[in-house]
Order: C-alpha cells, then structure tokens, then sequence
C-alpha cells in the first residue's frame, strides 16, 4: 500500500526544512529555461507551425455543466467605455478580456487543465498521483480546482511575497504550500522552482507539469484564448495589449492572432524588475522610480528574473515597462469607473496600453481610431489585503502616480 496523503505531505514537509545538499541529491537539476527558440518542442521553437495537438473547449450556456472544470475559459469582453473616457482615449475601442469569469477565477484555469488532460492521455499521470508545481498563485490555484474534481494531491510551491488569499483558497482546496523566500534566484535550489524539484525526485508518484516549459501552456491560449478574442473581435484587431510572466498567454495569442490577423500589434508589458522585456536595456532602471533590474516589485503574476522556455517574444512588436504604482492606480481605476474587479496584473496591461498609446502618437484624440484588446488575468479576489486596502498602499510607500495624469478626463469626487 502507498502512502496517504497525510504521509506525503508530511514527508514533503521534512524535505523543505533541509537544505539542499548536492552530495546527497545529485540528481536533482532545475531545467535550462532559456526562451522559446530553445524549446525542444518544435512547434514552440518555431520549425513547425503547427502544433501536434488542438483542443478547444466550447459550451452551452443554457445547459446544466458537469463540474467547474466546464466553467474554464469562454470569458467575456467587455468594452472599456467609461475609463477610456477618464483617460483621454476614447476615441479608440479599449476592450477588456476578462479572465476572472473562468472557473478558477483567472486565465490560469485555461493552461491548468491542459497541462493535466494532457498529460494524462499521455499516460504519465493519474488520479491519485501528486501533481507539484511552482508558481505564483494563479497557476496554483487552476491546477488546485483541476485537482480537487479529478483526485489529485498537489503541492504548490511558491516565493513569500504572493498574497494570503491565494494561500488560503489552495489549502482549503486540499493542497499543501509551502513558502520560499522572495530573494532566491530562479536557478538556486532554495528557489519555488528548486524546492519542487527536490520534492518530485523523493516523492512516490510526484509530477512537476512545468508551467515554464510546457507546450500546453501557450497552447492553451493558442487554442481557446485566442479564438475566443477573434471572434468577439470579428478577426479584426489593431492592438493587443498582454502581460508576461511564464509567457505561454502572450506567446499563444500573439501566434494565433498573428496568423489571423497580420495587421495586429502585439504589445507586451512588463513589470520594473523583470527582465523579459526586449532590448534588454529596457529592463534596466525606471525612469521615475528606484525600481530596477531585478530589484523587487509588488505586482503578482506577472514578469521574471530569466526567460521561460514557454516565452516566444518573436511575435512581440513592442515592449513597454510599468511601476508598480501606475499598475495598481490603473487596477483601482477600472474597479472604480468600470465596476470590474480586476487584479493588479489587469492594471499592469492597462498602465502598460496608455504607454504605448502615448509613445506612439496615439493617444493624440485626433489619431486614427484603433480596435484595442486588453488581456486581464484575474480578479480582485486574491488582492483584498493588499492594493484594495488603503492602509497596505501607504505601508509600502506606494504612490497614487498622480504624476502620469493617467486619468485626466475624470469626474471630480
């Protein structure tokens, strides 16, 4: 008999208070993430366009659904009215994709379930298994839903500064976390990522599904993220406006938006700390802030210290850095003038669109009308005690950023 989930977590437990000892786990490797054009899977390096496998999931809304997992993805857009208004750029057509519809609560459902149905018509996993994975919450928490309906342990590992909603939600899902210090580099053992390599190596029947390096993530937005915005768009759009942070969004939609819609620029956005975006000095100081490569930034879910294998920033036409105080002044924005209640990520794209529309000559009132999708990843729900909370804002010292005038045109209150 094997042992029970109390027993695995227990013993995951004991191994997260040892420290790692090369001598004694020899071999325990944290995979060489290095960018999409180093990916062994052809269709994520480039020298096939067309993938091996395509799923895509629709439903009837008037029906009964068997479970959550028919709740994932088939997100609504919704037209950004009332905050374009507020921002001086209403004379283009701002849309939102909001992800925080899905079942799990953000667009990290999408690759959560495609990362487990196929790896289980693969025949690699099964239910009863444990499924380890490191992330910074969202990730976590889809592959918790998956896991509660289909019968899998989880272990999620992930570094201290994610916020304690997400925490709370995992281990009332049944999943064990356990916490890694913020400042620990990506390739160090004491690293999330380490810490769930070392597990699935001394672990009976332990799976790490690897966001950062798994086809089905940007698949799954190739697939369904993507189809979804064509056809809400009608196969006609100028700009996308996406956040990185394992990559595999922006890497899907811009390949299948790019095939549909040659036209489309595709501008990525990318928290001060990060590095993924291109050129690389992009990346070095903020122009009105002391963030800086790889210092450390508030905003979840988005942005890295190396570059995902599931990163392809080929298809990127643009790349624009964000504070994080224009990202959360943003979040609080469309709460406050659209009545959705988005992440801090969703403010992040957002800060990161009035960039580019300003770096560009767009946001002159006179330019050219632009049809403008927005990808929002989540929702408020796993921010309540943090840029929702007044008091959290002013311990860390976060500005208003009332100095961008991100919202000129807005009602006085």
């Amino acid at each position: 008999m094997g042992m029970s989930r109390a027993e695995i977590f227990a013993k995951a437990k004991e191994i997260a208070e040892i420290p790692y000892d090369a001598a004694k786990e020899p071999d325990v490797k944290i995979p060489p993430y290095n960018g999409a054009e180093n990916s062994p899977d052809p269709w994520i390096n480039g020298s096939s366009k067309t993938p091996a496998t395509t799923v895509r999931r629709t439903r009837e809304l008037n029906k009964v659904c068997d479970s959550v997992l028919d709740l994932i993805g088939n997100t609504p857009l919704v037209k950004f009215t009332r905050i374009a208004k507020a921002m001086g750029l209403d004379h283009h057509d701002i849309n939102g994709k909001m992800e925080f519809f899905s079942g799990g609560g953000s667009i990290k459902d999408r690759i959560a379930l495609r990362m487990f149905e196929d790896a289980e018509n693969e025949g690699r996993i099964k239910p009863g298994d444990t499924i380890i994975e490191p992330t910074s919450g969202n990730t976590g928490m889809g592959l918790c839903v998956v896991a509660a309906v289909k019968g899998y342990n989880v272990i999620i590992c992930m570094p201290k500064k994610m916020s304690g909603e997400k925490i709370n939600s995992m281990e009332t899902l049944g999943a064990l976390i356990l916490r890694t210090e913020n400042s620990a580099a990506w390739n160090d053992m004491s690293s999330h990522i380490g810490l769930a390599m070392r597990l699935q190596k001394q672990l009976p029947n332990a799976h790490v599904l690897d966001q950062y390096w798994n086809v089905a993530n940007p698949l799954a937005h190739y697939d369904t993220t993507a189809e979804e915005i064509l056809e809400q768009m009608d196969n006609d759009i100028d700009i996308v406006v996406c956040g990185a942070g394992t990559g595999g969004t922006i890497t899907g939609i811009s390949r299948k938006v790019k095939e549909k819609c040659p036209k489309c620029i595709i501008v990525g956005v990318d928290p001060y700390g990060s590095i993924l975006a291109t050129p690389d000095n992009l990346n070095d100081k903020s122009e009105r802030s002391d963030a800086g490569r790889l210092k450390g930034y508030q905003v979840e879910g988005i942005g890295y210290d190396f570059i995902p294998t599931s990163l392809d920033r080929r298809n990127i036409d643009a790349w624009v850095k964000t504070d994080d105080d224009e990202g959360f002044a943003c979040a609080r924005g469309l709460i406050r003038h659209e009545g959705l209640f988005v992440g801090g990520s969703c403010g992040t794209a957002l800060a990161g669109m009035v960039k580019y529309l300003r770096q560009s000559g767009l946001a002159d009132p006179s330019s050219e009308k632009k049809r403008i999708v927005v990808v929002c990843p989540d929702g408020t729900r796993n921010y309540m005690s943090k840029f929702l909370d007044p008091a959290w804002m002013a311990k860390i010292g976060m500005s208003d950023a009332k100095d961008l005038n991100l919202f000129p045109n807005a009602p006085s209150v």
